[in-house]
């Protein structure tokens, strides 16, 4: 997105309205593919409710993409800060600058692997399968990574290795998940959206 567009855009819109309004944010916003793997507004909302009941607490977003989920939950629950992690270079300079457009302060967009993350320095997650890909047989978002049956597995068992770390209490909201990333002493405390959104606490 170039700085012409951003200075054309109108100050009035709210982006919030819709999905579609929103998705105009990104120069890929008519692309199918991409609306794939990017979290619907009424998904991070209610996701969001989950993960920030209390205030001042810290979210990751486990392959932010775009970084609707962090944009949209920092909106909608403005007491907590949201970090996103994801390894498309260019996807993350199109969330810093939706982040600008929107003069959001509560959201930090990260380009890297979350395998590097420390997760002692977040409370809370978001999981919006960003590993499945890793599957010859699904969609492939673009050629940018690489991708394989056994990065799947690698990655997969490295989230339920950070997330076993976690306390207490922990919450974790998932969105399409195979859910075998996910330690037996999280449990189901809620589901919406058909069962296709769910949210657990580690016991």
């Amino acid at each position: 997105m170039s700085n012409n567009k951003k200075s054309s855009i109108p100050s009035t819109i709210n982006w919030f309205d819709s999905n579609e309004a929103f998705d105009n944010l990104f120069p890929d916003s008519n692309s199918s593919l991409m609306k794939r793997h990017w979290t619907p507004l009424e998904v991070a909302k209610k996701a969001a409710q989950f993960l920030a009941a209390e205030k001042n607490v810290q979210i990751l977003d486990i392959g932010s993409g775009v970084g609707k989920f962090c944009l949209a939950a920092a909106n909608y629950m403005p007491l907590a800060f949201y970090t996103g992690i994801e390894q498309r270079g260019n996807l993350v300079e199109q969330a810093i600058q939706a982040k600008e457009i929107l003069g959001l302060k509560n959201v930090d967009l990260l380009h890297g692997n979350f395998s590097t993350m420390n997760f002692k320095n977040y409370d809370h997650f978001y999981f919006f399968n960003s590993f499945y890909e890793n599957f010859s047989f699904s969609q492939n978002m673009d050629n940018q990574i690489e991708y394989s049956k056994e990065l799947y597995e690698q990655y997969t068992y490295l989230l339920k290795t950070k997330l076993e770390s976690k306390p207490s209490g922990t919450r974790l909201a998932t969105f399409h998940s195979t859910e075998e990333e996910i330690p037996a002493d999280y449990l189901v405390v809620g589901t919406e959206m058909k069962n296709t959104l769910k949210f657990w606490v580690k016991i």
